[in-house]
């Protein structure tokens, strides 16, 4: 009996201050490690391309293409947080009060950064179907620079500054050894739900169905043999309507998978979920970050190409960052 009971312990050798392991059934939480390991891993290698393909081939240094950067690596990093998401499936954490501290804000600020960078990828669309005559203008290389780094470091500084208390004193909220819990007011919670779920839901939502009246007037345009629309004056390509509806995949897609995470904590109701659908929303959440690269392999020919250069290792080649991608 003893050993049975120290097997449900995180630390063995604290047997009167360690926590307990959750209880899953064991086909329950294999398939969730396996599941979550093999998002991780693929999250890792697909992101991993995208960010070496657009780094790399100078083509590839278009505006639009430095936010699917910026996605990207925020998607590799989400990535490797999914390893400390396997370690908290059995209610234990080894990384020690400080650590824990550092992973929830690395969570909420990778997180707000691919919301942001949604947002950004949304204005951009917005600005190049709207407003094509001055997208050049609008949207250069040096503002997007700008703009990508801006949402890194405010969405950084924000988080430090909502968890600024608990970095002071890891682990107050901790009852046990082994715990990772964190608490923040009410107050906290609201602004920062607000500021990286609802406020950005409600500017992509605003600006795509903007851009979807427009392509659909261009549809009607082409059907009508018409290969330019001009809409009050603006001119809109139609490489940049297909780049328009790929990337209004991206947001819809990014829209169903973290809808649940966020429903869930609007409504308050996380602690009537059983193991098993809170392990389905999180893998869920973290999924989508593994689902932009397949959806970028499915509608860019660019990215198939760079793949099949990267995997054949052509892009070790002198002079092959100049290779025709496009």
């Amino acid at each position: 009996m003893e050993v049975a009971e120290e097997a449900l312990l995180c630390f063995p050798l604290l047997a009167n201050t360690s926590c307990r392991k959750m209880h899953r059934p064991p086909s329950a939480a294999a398939l969730t490690y396996m599941l979550l390991s093999a998002i991780s891993l693929i999250t890792f290698i697909l992101n991993l391309l995208v960010i070496i393909a657009i780094s790399h081939f100078k083509q590839l240094h278009t505006p639009t293409n430095l936010l699917l950067l910026s996605l990207a690596t925020s998607d590799f990093l989400v990535g490797f947080l999914m390893l400390f998401q396997i370690f908290l499936l059995d209610g234990c954490w080894f990384f020690g009060d400080l650590m824990c501290v550092v992973y929830y804000i690395l969570d909420y600020w990778i997180t707000s950064v691919s919301i942001g960078s949604m947002v950004l990828i949304s204005i951009d669309r917005y600005v190049a179907i709207c407003d094509s005559l001055h997208y050049h203008i609008k949207v250069s290389q040096t503002r997007v620079k700008i703009s990508v780094f801006l949402c890194w470091f405010v969405s950084l500084i924000f988080h430090c500054i909502c968890f600024i208390n608990i970095l002071k004193q890891p682990g107050r909220y901790n009852t046990c050894v082994g715990e990772c819990v964190i608490v923040v007011t009410y107050a906290v919670g609201m602004t920062d739900l607000f500021f990286s779920f609802i406020g950005p839901l409600a500017v992509i939502m605003v600006l795509y169905m903007r851009v979807f009246v427009v392509a659909v007037s261009q549809v009607r345009a082409m059907r009508s043999r018409v290969g330019i629309l001009i809409l009050r004056g603006t001119t809109v390509k139609s490489s940049e309507l297909k780049a328009a509806r790929t990337l209004g995949v991206v947001v819809v897609v990014f829209i169903m998978c973290i809808m649940p995470y966020f429903c869930i904590a609007i409504s308050g109701q996380d602690v009537l979920l059983n193991a098993s659908s809170a392990a389905f929303i999180i893998c869920l959440f973290y999924f989508n970050s593994c689902l932009n690269p397949l959806i970028y392999a499915i509608f860019y020919p660019w990215f198939r190409r760079s793949i099949k250069i990267i995997v054949t290792l052509k892009i070790l080649k002198p002079d092959s960052s100049q290779a025709k991608i496009m």
